[in-house]
């Protein structure tokens, strides 16, 4: 999960940063690098929210500024992968974020109040799409989510992190994910006769690529540079693989084991063949990840030393496991069972990235070396809902559109949580 792993953006080289801190950074980059108001203006002009006047509703108690709608979605789609139904006032306050031509900020302080079209980003808009439709019952708000990604789609099939802004790796495969969860024909939506993995693609290191030495190939840049030079990056690699595959953030465990494929230089590629590419990638992160000891490593910017990047970690067991390299993705997950429990206790972004890497590793998230990250992630946040099929809310009923997987809670999870614990624990202060 993200990071843009959590996050996405500017770069990752704003997301070569762990994913939490990269959401904050991406849109703060934006204002910087696009000259434009990264995050909700209401928000700007307002004191940052404090723990004790926080949105009900909302996963987590640190500023939601940055990544509000990010680490709700993200919590909501890992609570569903593993069959806990979502509180609903969870789910209505995502939904209550989007703006009336569809899209979404990073977050709005105000929702009543309308958003500055400069203040909506793809990367919210799609997580919050791959979350409502993975929980079902917001057809509408879906629907509508979509078509904005489609009206802000650039002429070279991908998507730049605000509206029509150069395309970046990391933002066309979040929308990838976004128009698959719903049912879209990937491939098939495309503007200027270019679709979304013609994009992608446009960004592989490959055989064709000059300047490149073999043990990049198959890796992807997030963005060319000024003089159009593609340089390795892991998260928008991470990314892209499973994204190539027509994939969002939540990815099975692979049935059977299949070592990745490198690019074969020496033999004729198939040109524009994403398969063959999400392929590649994997062998790319495999090596990488070998070589730096199951995890993937990152310096922020005005440092030269490098750190555990443990989200793009996270995210690249997502991408291994999409491609069917079960071996390869089950050693960096064991990496983070034994390293990443400091690094995402309270955060609900981080959790719910570590949740889904459980399940494409075919690991059980409530034993996470001995951690349960299901009740670590439900602790911030609204008590989950205990109906096995909720309806939708009075003022966002379902069109018919997304698919409903709304689960009971189990009895375990439920006799953990506790009298009174929803109130005590949303007020109470998080790392």
């Amino acid at each position: 999960m993200a990071r843009p792993p959590l996050g996405h953006r500017p770069s990752r080289p704003l997301r070569d940063r762990p994913a939490t801190a990269t959401r904050r950074a991406a849109a703060l980059a934006a204002v910087t690098l696009l000259g434009a108001v990264a995050g909700p203006t209401a928000s700007a002009a307002s004191p940052s929210p404090s723990p004790s006047n926080l949105p009900v509703g909302l996963y987590g108690t640190a500023d939601p500024t940055y990544n509000g709608v990010w680490r709700q979605s993200t919590a909501l789609l890992a609570l569903s992968s593993v069959k806990v139904a979502p509180a609903r006032e969870a789910v209505d306050w995502l939904v209550g974020q989007q703006c009336a031509d569809g899209g979404f900020t990073t977050y709005r302080a105000n929702p009543d109040k309308a958003c500055a079209p400069k203040t909506e980003d793809t990367n919210s808009v799609a997580v919050a799409v791959q979350a409502l439709a993975a929980v079902g019952g917001h057809g509408t708000t879906v629907s509508k989510a979509v078509h904005w990604l489609k009206s802000v789609q650039n002429s070279d099939g991908g998507w730049g992190y605000q509206p029509y802004t150069p395309s970046d790796a990391n933002s066309t495969a979040v929308a990838i994910g976004a128009l698959a969860a719903p049912g879209e024909d990937v491939a098939s939506v495309t503007r200027g006769g270019k679709s979304p993995y013609d994009a992608l693609l446009s960004l592989q290191l490959g055989c064709g690529t000059k300047g490149v030495q073999d043990a990049q190939r198959g890796a992807f840049a997030y963005q060319p540079d000024k003089s159009g030079t593609l340089t390795a990056n892991d998260k928008a690699t991470a990314d892209a693989a499973f994204a190539a595959l027509g994939k969002g953030y939540v990815i099975g465990a692979p049935a059977k084991n299949t070592d990745p494929k490198a690019f074969d230089c020496s033999a004729t590629q198939k040109a524009n063949d994403p398969t063959t590419a999400a392929a590649a990638a994997s062998a790319y992160l495999a090596a990488t990840l070998s070589a730096g000891g199951d995890h993937l490593t990152t310096a922020q910017p005005g440092s030269s030393q490098k750190t555990p990047d443990y989200g793009t970690t996270a995210d690249a067991v997502l991408a291994l496991a999409a491609g069917g390299h079960a071996d390869a993705a089950k050693k960096p997950y064991q990496w983070l069972t034994k390293n990443a429990g400091g690094w995402a206790k309270g955060d609900p972004a981080a959790l719910g990235s570590l949740i889904l890497a459980s399940g494409a590793a075919g690991a059980n998230p409530h034993d996470f070396a001995g951690a349960d990250l299901v009740q670590q992630l439900v602790n911030t946040g609204p008590r989950p809902d205990e109906t096995a099929t909720p309806s939708p809310s009075a003022d966002h009923k379902d069109d018919g559109g997304g698919m409903s997987v709304w689960w009971i809670v189990g009895a375990g999870l439920i006799a953990g949580i506790g009298i009174g614990w929803a109130f005590s624990m949303r007020n109470k202060k998080r790392v």
